[in-house]
């Protein structure tokens, strides 16, 4: 893609999802992913009733009376977006490409960050860790994540969620709040999202198109797997054969819900043929209710 063509695509993102997170998400964003640690604040003189464990002993011995920390909640956080860049997201039928909702809602949910003062990191992932942008505050840091979601190629077409987790635990020492956005056409990363849920706050995007839910009947048709580079011949005219599609998918869609919900993670679905308002800011009333 030509640099002015990359231009005009970020500009035209930054319009949209910089006006969702300013006039939409920024409230809710701002109640729903608080801060978790406490900040030292200041001292002051111990009082009935305060917490002994909170002693300050070195002022406490200089002015030979007791005084005590005050800590105050941290409201900085820091937001990972850890973007899934596997060939299984050039797909779209409807509005739009799985890969272009997934820039659209990764850029609003920066601006969101920004505008509450967060750092924000990126880790693009396909079956290994492709890029990795560090937390930073700053709208050009912003513009550069999406110029990157818009432009980025690459190494390899494949899908494991587990490594992207993995990395994500151990490039990331403070808690941190971290989306996961990505079709999850993969397996297997249960033990992973269980060790990065207990150090993170992890919540999972998932976008899919209708066309993926069920195989439509149109007789004899190629189909390509770009994940694979496979391309194979069915006859999706075949009863069974659509029936044993949608089965596939309904136990893989039971298979994400029991595994989030096991883990205590927190998740929304996105389809390519609907707005994705909706559902992100469903996703924040609900974490709105528990805080």
């Amino acid at each position: 893609m030509e640099t002015k063509e990359i231009f005009k695509k970020v500009r035209k993102i930054e319009i949209k999802t910089r006006g969702l997170s300013s006039h939409i998400f920024s409230g809710h964003y701002h109640s729903s992913f608080k801060g978790r640690g406490m900040a030292f604040s200041e001292v002051r003189e111990y009082q009935y009733g305060d917490d002994i464990r909170n002693i300050d002993w070195n002022v406490t011995a200089r002015f030979n009376h007791p005084y005590i920390k005050i800590f105050e909640e941290e409201r900085e956080l820091t937001v990972m977006l850890l973007i899934d860049v596997s060939g299984s997201n050039e797909f779209g039928t409807r509005t739009q490409l799985k890969e272009e909702q997934m820039t659209e809602i990764a850029a609003v949910l920066a601006f969101s960050a920004i505008q509450n003062n967060d750092k924000v990191g990126v880790i693009f992932f396909s079956d290994k860790i492709e890029k990795f942008i560090p937390p930073k505050k700053g709208t050009s840091h912003i513009l550069r994540i999406i110029r990157e979601l818009i432009d980025f190629h690459p190494e390899s077409q494949k899908t494991n969620i587990s490594e992207a987790l993995r990395y994500l635990t151990n490039a990331i020492k403070k808690r941190c709040t971290t989306f996961v956005i990505s079709d999850f056409m993969d397996k297997g990363f249960d033990n992973a999202l269980k060790i990065a849920g207990r150090k993170h706050d992890i919540v999972a995007l998932r976008i899919y198109d209708k066309r993926e839910v069920e195989l439509p009947k149109m007789g004899l048709v190629k189909v390509y797997n770009k994940e694979t580079d496979s391309k194979k011949w069915i006859d999706s005219g075949n009863r069974k054969l659509r029936e044993n599609y949608r089965k596939w998918w309904m136990d893989h869609e039971q298979y994400l819900s029991t595994l989030f919900l096991k883990s205590g993670i927190d998740s929304a679905s996105f389809s390519t043929d609907q707005d994705y308002v909706k559902p992100l800011v469903n996703l924040f009333k609900r974490r709105e209710a528990r805080f």
